[in-house]
């Protein structure tokens, strides 16, 4: 299938930002949600060629293609692309850390006052009485 030069480029370019790209197995639609200019149809072959040079990792389910960036499609990518060496795509960037956690120092959060978990016992609140009840070991003595 012959594909214009300026929508290869547009989806090598999105795949190699994001590192995935999902398209819908549906031949019909005139274009991709994510990609300007090119259709779905030629994103879903252009995966497929990928694939078939290794790539290109696709797994399918419930009619959409779920394509995920290989280690070596990322270096076809960057000389296809004329990249510099550290232009990684977004699932290879390091994320920044998980922020930290201080309102729960404050006795905020999930904790009591004492550093206890509030659901623990001891609360103000108890939702079964200790003395008393029924069944295996409910301790009411006839």
């Amino acid at each position: 299938m012959f594909i214009p030069k300026s929508n290869r480029i547009a989806v090598f370019t999105y795949l190699f930002k994001e590192g995935v790209c999902v398209v819908k197995k549906d031949t019909v639609t005139p274009t991709h949600p994510n990609i300007e200019g090119a259709t779905n149809l030629e994103v879903m072959m252009l995966m497929k060629s990928l694939q078939s040079r290794g790539y290109v990792k696709i797994t399918f389910s419930w009619q959409h293609s779920y394509c995920y960036l290989l280690p070596e499609g990322i270096e076809y990518l960057r000389t296809y692309l004329a990249l510099p060496a550290e232009a990684v795509p977004a699932t290879h960037k390091k994320s920044s850390g998980r922020p930290d956690a201080g309102g729960e120092e404050m006795g905020g959060g999930k904790f009591g006052g004492e550093g206890k978990p509030a659901f623990r016992g001891g609360g103000d609140r108890e939702y079964r009485p200790r003395d008393g009840g029924f069944g295996r070991g409910g301790g009411g003595g006839m």
